[in-house]
């Protein structure tokens, strides 16, 4: 188990403001890693990898010896560890000795009310506001949107935006079919980070993609995209894009 204090010295310099994925091919595909102190949105439709990409994110933030809260409407604690295992991904350490907390939002037996959907989006706020983790990662905000109105939706990421003015650094994924158009626009601009994620079909099998729209003070070009598939007992595999084409 890493030593938190003597870990950050070691990483330093301008190396600390790069959120890393652990995954050398990825971070250099995303403009070499997310910026730290940044707002990210990973969008797309089912089933085509944000909670992947979150789990590789949540794995290199606590090899970076940050501290995590996950906030999912995807998965239970146990699930989620069992996922990030199943990717050779084993953070059992890291959450026993609270490096990393998850916050389950659908509880069994807890009835989402419209009535209450302010309170609940503004209790994440000020749980993310007051905790010691530097990362916070919603997965996925997708569920909020059938009991939140749109100015509700928008003052959240305006919320999280001055978190993020504030030290933390936050992702948050949201599945494209949820949303209107025009209320997508304006949240893609409130965002510092944007990465999409899609399926495309390469010879007989679907293969996953990530297309990096834009990554805020990035040095490299954004507008790569990545080809990986998942692999049980291995997680992300990078396609090389001439096996990828489409």
């Amino acid at each position: 188990m890493e030593d938190n204090g003597s870990l950050g010295d070691l990483l330093g310099g301008s190396d600390r403001k790069i959120l890393s994925t652990g995954n050398n091919e990825l971070d250099k595909k995303i403009a070499d890693g997310l910026p730290l102190e940044s707002l990210t949105l990973i969008e797309g439709e089912n089933d085509t990898g944000k909670s992947v990409l979150t789990q590789q994110i949540v794995w290199g933030a606590m090899k970076q010896g940050l501290n995590v809260d996950l906030f999912t409407t995807e998965n239970t604690t146990k699930s989620f560890i069992n996922q990030m295992e199943s990717m050779s991904l084993d953070i059992s350490d890291y959450f026993a000795w609270g490096y990393m907390r998850i916050f389950p939002l659908h509880t069994v037996g807890f009835e989402w009310k419209k009535e209450d959907m302010q309170g609940i989006l503004q209790a994440i706020i000020t749980q993310i506001q007051r905790s010691k983790a530097e990362v916070a990662v919603i997965d996925s905000l997708t569920l909020f949107t059938e009991y939140a109105s749109t100015d509700m939706i928008l003052t959240f990421f305006t919320n999280c935006k001055n978190l993020v003015d504030h030290g933390k650094t936050i992702l948050i994924t949201l599945h494209t079919y949820a949303f209107e158009a025009d209320t997508l626009v304006r949240i893609r601009s409130i965002c510092d980070a944007h990465l999409f994620m899609k399926k495309a079909l390469v010879g007989d099998k679907y293969v996953m993609m990530l297309e990096v729209v834009k990554v805020r003070g990035a040095q490299r070009t954004t507008g790569n995209i990545v080809s990986f598939e998942v692999h049980p007992g291995y997680g992300m595999k990078i396609i090389p894009m001439t096996y990828a084409k489409v």
